[in-house]
């Protein structure tokens, strides 16, 4: 007989399989990311269609399979209605659940990711000024990639360890944060193969503090469409990176 377990989750992904199947990536509260298959799900007498579907928050029962996770109960907590009337807000909870199906580890817990989770999604939620939806998303994009282990250098050269001016900065992926403009111009001379992007002492700031300050605090900054741009950069350049891309 098997042995049925149940946890707390929000569903990042979903894809059609066979006939009427969907496979369903979740990231929960007590396994980690995981995948679990609603057989015949897709049909319209299927009784738990209605309570799973992209970004809902579910209590989720499954069973393991020979090799897969099947799914047998789900009962939705909060489907983020205003999210999902948002069409900003909707881009923005798809770029996250992107990042997290993408560099979470399979069925690794990690509690610290699951609040995050959590915690953006509520808030972005519950937002009302939409000027902070794109500083909500970095915010959990590089305290996501500090908790995976992936936090940048932000305030020594990633090369040579000096305290870092305001100069002109160089943000590098391959040495795992921000290089001075000496090390990047020696780097060069020597024909070193590295991608270097500048990035400017502002970006760097911004960085700095969302790693640093708790997400409420986040939804206060102001700046200007340059800084937000020249993150919007740096984030993706970052997060390319870490994929392999």
């Amino acid at each position: 007989m098997h042995q049925h377990y149940r946890t707390k989750g929000i569903v990042l992904l979903k894809k059609d399989s066979g006939e009427a199947d969907q496979i369903f990536v979740l990231y929960t509260q007590d396994f980690g990311r995981i995948e679990v298959v609603g057989k015949a799900i897709r049909k319209i007498t299927s009784k738990l269609k209605s309570n799973i579907d992209v970004f809902y928050f579910i209590e989720v029962e499954f069973i393991q399979g020979k090799s897969k996770k099947i799914l047998t109960d789900a009962v939705v907590i909060d489907k983020f209605l205003s999210l999902r009337k948002n069409f900003k807000k909707l881009v923005c909870v798809s770029q996250i659940a992107k990042a997290v199906s993408a560099l979470a580890n399979k069925e690794q817990i990690d509690g610290n990711v699951w609040e995050l989770l959590l915690k953006t999604f509520k808030a972005i939620e519950n937002l009302v000024i939409e000027n902070s939806l794109e500083i909500l998303k970095h915010y959990f994009l590089w305290n996501f990639f500090s908790l995976l282990g992936y936090s940048p250098e932000l305030f020594v050269c990633s090369v040579c360890s000096q305290k870092l001016l305001p100069q002109t900065f160089f943000l590098s992926p391959h040495h795992g944060g921000v290089v001075c403009w000496e090390c990047c111009n020696k780097m060069q001379k020597q024909n070193q193969q590295f991608i270097f992007s500048e990035i400017s002492v502002n970006a760097v700031k911004l960085v700095r503090f969302l790693i640093n300050q708790p997400i409420e605090m986040s939804q206060r900054l102001s700046f200007c469409g340059n800084d937000l741009h020249e993150l919007t950069r740096v984030s993706d350049a970052y997060f390319n990176f870490l994929i392999g891309g």
